[in-house]
């Protein structure tokens, strides 16, 4: 019977490390009295040590790791000394062997709810996606302050020849100052308005007021609106009878003011709006033509993530994120196809109803 015993918890160990070796981290398990139990493949290899022959190993001589100052794990957090109330360790970062980060963290193991601690489990991943979250968090600030550093540029640069030559300048090229950085100032309440919206958006808290509202009359403001600042031809294209949307208008107008401002950023020659019925759902679809070089079918999906640009054409690469945010808000969907004449075509089809996810 002993031996029997014995038998089916070796196999229940030798399942439990083979199930371990799975998990997508480290995994280091160990007794009070310091003695390893268990280490998965994934710990192994952050710590430098044999699988195998470090079962059984002092839980110092395996968990190599150390802070800036040269302490050992073991020795700054003193796991088995500390006091009942606390149940784990938290995130913490190290340095392994080769020098590569390493984020531990650990649960103590008690053997009552205010007992001593039997053991202690710790979980191990490399720092390496940490590290390009930091990049990722760096190109994001940098993008920011690109787009906000060329309009402000403009603001001081206006401001400060209208305090230095008031005097000199006549009245038409004071006016024409003012309007440029009037321009430069509603430029740089947009961008801070898209980010707010992109930070709603990613978080679930954007706020809508929608109601009934004509979709050709919102999209002719747009369209006259943008045609006053760009020599580009845009031709509008309504059919007849058609039905109103459900929709924030303030959200609508930005969609369809991205839209087309994409299409001329991302263009050239003509742009071409139409609003008909959607075939797709009960409600209109908004369809943009431009006449540029299109956008490639593997890159259709990569367009709606934020701050992604292509070429030298400039811009936040907010613009898709927020016209798929805000399109989704409402029931909506946006698809990217090929304009008939060459170009990019993209098409939001947006519902009548209220259509929004709850």
């Amino acid at each position: 019977m002993a031996a029997s015993s014995g038998r089916k918890v070796d196999s229940g160990t030798s399942r439990l490390h083979s199930l371990a070796d799975f998990y997508p981290d480290g995994i280091l398990g160990a007794t009070r009295e310091g003695v390893v139990t268990l280490l998965n493949a994934q710990a192994a290899a952050l710590l430098g040590v044999h699988q195998q022959d470090a079962l059984g190993m002092p839980l110092d001589d395996v968990l190599r790791l150390l802070d800036q100052d040269g302490r050992t794990w073991l020795a700054a957090n003193r796991p088995f000394d500390s006091i009942s109330i606390v149940r784990a360790v938290p995130e913490q970062s190290w340095l392994n062997a080769s020098g590569e980060e390493v984020l531990t963290t650990a649960t103590l193991i008690r053997d009552a709810p205010l007992g001593r601690v039997a053991g202690i489990a710790v979980g191990l991943r490399s720092g390496r996606g940490r590290a390009l979250l930091d990049r990722e968090r760096s190109d994001l600030v940098a993008t920011v302050a690109h787009e906000l550093r060329s309009p402000l540029t403009g603001v001081k640069g206006f401001v400060q020849a209208l305090l230095n030559r008031w005097d000199k300048l006549n009245d038409d090229q004071r006016k024409l100052m003012l309007t440029t950085v009037n321009a430069d100032a509603d430029r740089l309440a947009r961008l801070i308005a898209e980010l707010l919206d992109v930070a709603r958006i990613d978080t679930g808290r954007l706020q809508l007021y929608p109601r009934d509202c004509s979709a050709e009359t919102l999209v002719q403001r747009v369209v006259g609106s943008i045609e006053a600042g760009t020599a580009r031809s845009i031709v509008l294209e309504v059919e007849d009878d058609l039905p109103e949307v459900f929709a924030d208008p303030d959200k609508f107008t930005q969609v369809v003011t991205n839209l087309i401002e994409n299409a001329i950023r991302h263009g050239q020659g003509q742009v071409s709006v139409r609003l008909a019925s959607s075939p797709a759902l009960d409600g209109v679809r908004i369809t943009v033509d431009d006449e540029g070089d299109g956008i490639p079918v593997e890159l259709r999906r990569r367009v709606f993530t934020k701050f992604w640009t292509t070429g030298e054409s400039g811009g936040s690469g907010l613009g898709m994120y927020i016209i798929g945010g805000l399109s989704r808000a409402h029931g909506g969907r946006v698809i990217i196809d090929d304009a008939p004449g060459g170009g990019a075509r993209v098409m939001v089809d947006w519902p009548r109803e209220d259509l929004r996810p709850e």
